[in-house]
């Protein structure tokens, strides 16, 4: 049995489970409180882990369809970490002046060192240098550690074991992105950099 609360929501009966339409206003809820994706590990909790992943991508979809069949200002997407609501990019320059900061500027040298770690990784220092044709500022690399972008995943089997740099799921979140394969293609950023399975 399913009480009505005084607006006429359904309200949940202990024990029961929620059918597709109430667990799609649940979802909303949650990914509209989320301060960041939530995944879909984080979805099933609020069901107590009785709906399973596979009907909750479905109902995610769909929930995406319903969002995207208006013309609203607001979008549900997938990212690498998982599901959120955000302001769709045309609305974005209005928000901009509720909002004056300006986003931080990176230097050419991040921004190459970056596109070469998320083209090439994992890569060490060392080939990043190679690529450039320069030394690597520590600077650098602590830059896009403090931004969350870039993450030590392991060392190479080499003298002095060197670092090896890879991509985080932050920097695909924070490009809009579900994964790598998404990247704009290789050449149309810059032609010297070719991919690591060209070699």
């Amino acid at each position: 049995m399913v009480e009505q609360t005084p607006e006429g929501a359904r309200a949940q009966v202990p024990g029961e489970t929620p059918g597709p339409s109430d667990i799609k206003l649940i979802l909303e809820a949650a990914l509209f409180s989320a301060q960041q994706p939530l995944a879909l590990s984080d979805l099933k909790k609020l069901f107590a882990d009785q709906i399973g992943s596979d009907v909750l991508r479905v109902l995610l979809d769909e929930l995406r369809e319903e969002w995207s069949a208006t013309p609203r200002p607001i979008e549900l997407v997938r990212l690498a970490s998982g599901w959120r609501f955000r302001t769709r990019p045309e609305y974005q320059m209005y928000l901009d002046r509720l909002n004056p900061e300006k986003p931080p500027k990176y230097s050419r040298a991040v921004l190459e060192t970056m596109a070469i770690i998320a083209y090439r990784q994992p890569v060490t220092r060392g080939d990043i240098e190679d690529i450039r044709g320069v030394t690597v500022a520590t600077q650098i690399i602590r830059t896009l550690e403090e931004r969350g972008w870039v993450d030590v995943v392991g060392h190479r089997d080499t003298p002095g074991r060197p670092a090896l740099y890879a991509s985080t799921r932050k920097f695909l979140d924070d490009l809009g992105l579900r994964g790598l394969s998404e990247l704009p293609p290789l050449e149309e950023i810059n032609p010297t950099l070719e991919p690591a399975d060209a070699r």
